[in-house]
């Protein structure tokens, strides 16, 4: 595009100038009104030189026009993965390529929005706020309009009198069909932390959204806790129910509500909702009873009065009731052990008890060890650190116990130094594995000198003595755990003799195993998040892990292969760009993992909607239009570059302001009165003088 100008560019100062002009404006009127011969040739040239001061340029400017800026805003959030909205989004996006590809005033921006790249990202739709970077090196006059492609669900809508910061169309295309209907299940108020064993209150709500189809609004919550299935409640579409949960172990809980799914449905993706409980125990109680006063006995002791959340019960049998030398029972300062109480009326209380060294010398009932056995076998833990008295007559593998225990003495006692090894299966156990100073061989702790020799071992032994010997065997029962330590020379380590060993993180390890801590499962499945990635992790006894399969909040199923990253421990770690629920599960057990927020806004409405939208776009001169007609096929409309936002949009277009906006490449000047033209100018306007004068 070229131009032409007039300007001045004088060779004198403009009042010197003006002068010149002046002057020669009156000589050329002077000889004008005296009618001399050749006036007018003289005034023409009195003009000329005057003017040829002034210094008269013609200006060419070399413009080129600018191209219109337009932008394709794509949502690619979560939600824009149902229902086949992914494709119709992707086959709207090509086909408006080609469209604007037919104008080349046209400079087209393609923006995708919406995809949770990491853990920082935000999980809403903000359409708007990509709208606006993608404009940002763009000045407003270069604005030719924009289009969303999207579901209608988004999360960062200005009000209609806030500027977008161009006056161009604003359009928008929705996916998805105008008939769609979704149930979906949340949580109302949770609380994150809670006793173990103390009852919380967790509210929830059921929602159908859409034209739901008659009879469905009383629906079924099945309430789970770390997979265990608690409860079936009724429950209303619509209104908040309370329900009562109590946890059973301190750590990670997840506490899980699902719902039936409507037939149709869009998604079944939100039909479950999960909480993260943090576990605390109060206090763990303890009843700790020793057999009679020996060396090792204040090992536990010590160890379990040095935490401040247990609460340790610790009875020692200074008079057994055979001994018998005739000093009356009131002039002794020694109580009575309360064996009823303990082990009958408030035996449910405890959550542990040790036996050390304990030996049935008429101090129990015979009954009583079968309430202890039974104790066991509805969840309680036992443990035994037992002596020689384990092979002996006194032994509590004589009594009704013997049921519960994992193995059974043969009545051999082994005098003789060894190092207390982890065996194969302890070198996998979390209890045992990586303890402090058990990788080399000999071990790096100190010996012990005696160990009880058993048979008919049940559980896993998870170190050894000598010749391969059990020393610690662990071991199921019912629902209780029980531990079976087969010296009592533990205290050896905890006086430090030739170094000691790692009896504070060995016996800390074997309660909370008993507590069945989750991360001290010998067979475990677990998921978390890190970031926007899902780390799955597999402990096993076994020397190897299947695949797990992942169920993603899409419906998408994967395989992941684990990789052994420990002994007894595989690990791998999936990375994901979802947000929700994710189910893992391999061939024995399952789990589940949540990632991102809990209750992102990107789950609480699912079903594609213009109304969102639409007061915003109106209030831009735009239209909101589904992709899908009533015959359910794609509608994508034509593009039309327009010159004013008052007509926009037709029954089949939309349209994009056209600008006239250009860019100055190059001015060529030429000056009138310099070089030849100029000389020539002169020249012939004296010359011309002349030969009138001539004449």
């Amino acid at each position: 595009m070229n131009g032409y100008t007039l300007s001045f560019d004088p060779f004198l100062p403009w009042p010197l100038v003006w002068t010149a002009l002046a002057a020669a404006v009156i000589l050329a009127a002077l000889i004008l009104w005296l009618k001399t011969r050749g006036a007018p040739f003289r005034a023409l040239a009195f003009m000329a030189l005057a003017i040829a001061l002034a210094n008269p340029v013609i200006s060419q400017e070399d413009r080129a026009s600018l191209p219109t800026t337009v932008a394709i805003i794509v949502d690619e959030s979560q939600s824009q993965r149902l229902d086949g909205r992914e494709q119709t989004t992707s086959e709207t996006v090509e086909e408006l390529r080609q469209k604007f590809e037919r104008f080349g005033q046209f400079d087209l921006r393609v923006i995708e929005s919406g995809r949770a790249e990491t853990a920082t990202t935000s999980t809403d739709t903000r359409l708007f706020e990509a709208l606006r970077s993608v404009f940002r090196d763009i000045p407003p006059a270069r604005i030719g309009g924009a289009v969303f492609v999207t579901d209608g669900q988004v999360h960062d809508l200005p009000s209609i009198d806030e500027s977008l910061g161009f006056d161009a169309p604003l359009h928008a295309l929705i996916t998805g069909q105008d008939d769609e209907y979704d149930r979906k299940i949340q949580l109302v108020e949770a609380p994150r932390f809670a006793i173990v064993g103390t009852p919380i209150a967790v509210s929830y709500q059921v929602e159908n959204q859409g034209t739901t189809p008659a009879g469905n609004q009383s629906v079924e919550v099945s309430i789970y806790r770390n997979g265990e299935l608690l409860a079936v409640e009724q429950a209303l579409a619509g209104e908040t129910f309370e329900t009562q949960i109590e946890l059973d172990r301190a750590g990670k809980n997840i506490i899980e509500f699902a719902t039936d799914p409507i037939d149709g449905e869009l998604t079944e993706n939100n039909n479950r909702a999960v909480v993260r409980i943090e576990g605390i125990r109060e206090n763990l109680r303890v009843l700790l009873v020793s057999g009679e006063p020996h060396s090792g006995e204040r090992t536990w002791r010590n160890l379990l009065k040095s935490d401040a959340s247990v609460d340790l019960v610790h009875f020692t049998i200074l008079r057994p009731p055979e001994k018998q030398d005739g000093t009356p029972i009131n002039e002794l300062s020694l109580i009575a052990f309360p064996t009823r109480e303990l082990f009958v009326e408030k035996i449910d209380d405890f959550d542990l008890i040790v036996f050390d060294r304990y030996q049935n010398r008429n101090v129990l009932p015979v009954l009583y060890y079968d309430y202890i056995a039974e104790y066991v076998r509805n969840g309680g833990a036992l443990m035994i650190a037992a002596g020689e008295e384990y092979s002996g007559e006194a032994s509590v593998a004589l009594t009704p116990l013997v049921n519960a225990l994992p193995a059974q003495p043969t009545g051999n006692v082994q005098m003789a130094a060894f190092y207390p090894r982890l065996s194969d299966d302890g070198r996998r156990h979390p209890v045992t594995r990586n303890l402090p100073g058990g990788a080399t061989e000999p071990p790096n702790w100190g010996r012990w000198f005696r160990t009880v020799d058993v048979q008919d071992i049940e559980g896993t032994t998870i170190m050894q003595a000598t010749n391969d010997k059990p020393l610690l065997v662990l071991n199921d029962y019912g629902e209780g755990r029980v531990g079976l330590m087969l010296s009592d020379h533990g205290w050896l380590w905890a006086r430090g003799f030739e170094g000691g060993g790692p009896h504070v993180n060995l016996y800390r390890r074997l309660a909370h195993w008993m507590m069945k801590e989750p991360d001290l499962e010998a067979e475990a499945l677990t998921a978390a998040p890190d970031g926007q990635a899902l780390v799955i992790r597999r402990q096993t006894m076994q020397d190897s892990a299947d695949a797990v399969t992942v169920i993603t909040p899409s419906g998408e199923e994967l395989i992941v292969e684990l990789s052994k990253t420990d002994e007894g421990l595989f690990e791998a770690t999936l990375e994901t760009d979802q947000i929700g629920l994710f189910e893992i599960s391999d061939a024995q057990m399952s789990t589940l993992a949540h990632v991102g927020p809990v209750d992102a806004p990107e789950f609480r409405d699912m079903i594609s909607t213009p109304d969102l939208v639409t007061p915003i776009i109106q209030a831009n001169s735009g239209t909101v239009r589904r992709l899908h007609n009533s015959g359910g096929g794609l509608n994508v409309p034509n593009v039309l570059p327009v010159r004013s936002t008052n007509e926009a949009f037709g029954r089949d277009w939309l349209g994009f302001k056209q600008t006239g906006e250009t860019e100055l490449r190059g001015i060529n000047r030429q000056g009138l009165f310099s070089g030849f033209l100029g000389l020539a100018l002169l020249l012939m306007a004296t010359a011309s003088m002349w030969y009138r004068e001539g004449r």
